[in-house]
């Protein structure tokens, strides 16, 4: 199994950066994690958190071994790259281009495995489907005829039945005692249409 991991718009050349990845690709992750911790480069720290990243993907999302995984596709892009100036002699200005890298890392394992998480997971997926497969094809309500008159038992609502307005409660309780908007709106129009002292 494959598991991906990107560091998009790094501000750094794909130039430098490609210096560190060729490092490391195709090394298995320990080695890779070992070697750029005592790499001086500038690009080190930032592959090696994406490896970490990827890493983290692997045991967390798909349960994956750390000693079974290895780097088996590491790219560098190019991403936008800004400008910028500088004053030279004589009024000149001359551009600046500050570069930017996409960098994408693919890992996969020396040995592959069995994937029980996601077996189990499309197991469970497929029950509940089943299960909402059965509740749709339940009828909602038996009706029980006896005679003339039919009585009906279910979830449907009767129409004796008191319907409960949820709106009504929690945050705005307190507005039904005031008896709604009404007594809000006669303060605010007081307030409005009094008459200001000192003037």
């Amino acid at each position: 199994m494959d598991v991906k991991a990107k560091a998009r718009f790094v501000r750094i050349s794909p130039r430098k950066a490609r210096l560190v990845v060729d490092l490391v690709r195709g090394n298995d992750v320990s080695e890779a994690v070992h070697q750029l911790a005592f790499n001086t480069k500038k690009a080190s720290p930032i592959v090696l958190k994406l490896i970490n990243s990827a890493i983290a993907n692997a045991e967390h999302n798909f349960s994956l071994q750390r000693n079974n995984l290895y780097i088996k596709e590491i790219t560098v892009n190019d991403g936008p790259t800004f400008k910028r100036w500088q004053p030279r002699a004589f009024g000149r200005a001359t551009p600046i281009r500050k570069r930017t890298s996409h960098i994408e890392l693919l890992l996969s394992e020396k040995v592959p495995s069995a994937d029980p998480k996601i077996k189990i997971k499309g197991e469970a997926t497929k029950a509940t489907e089943v299960e909402s497969a059965d509740v749709k094809k339940t009828p909602k309500a038996e009706k029980v005829s006896s005679g003339a008159d039919e009585v009906s038992t279910g979830s449907d609502t009767a129409e004796g039945q008191e319907i409960v307005d949820v709106r009504g409660q929690g945050k705005h309780r307190h507005m039904q005692h005031q008896g709604g908007h009404g007594s809000r709106d006669k303060g605010f129009l007081k307030k409005m249409f009094r008459r200001k002292s000192g003037q």
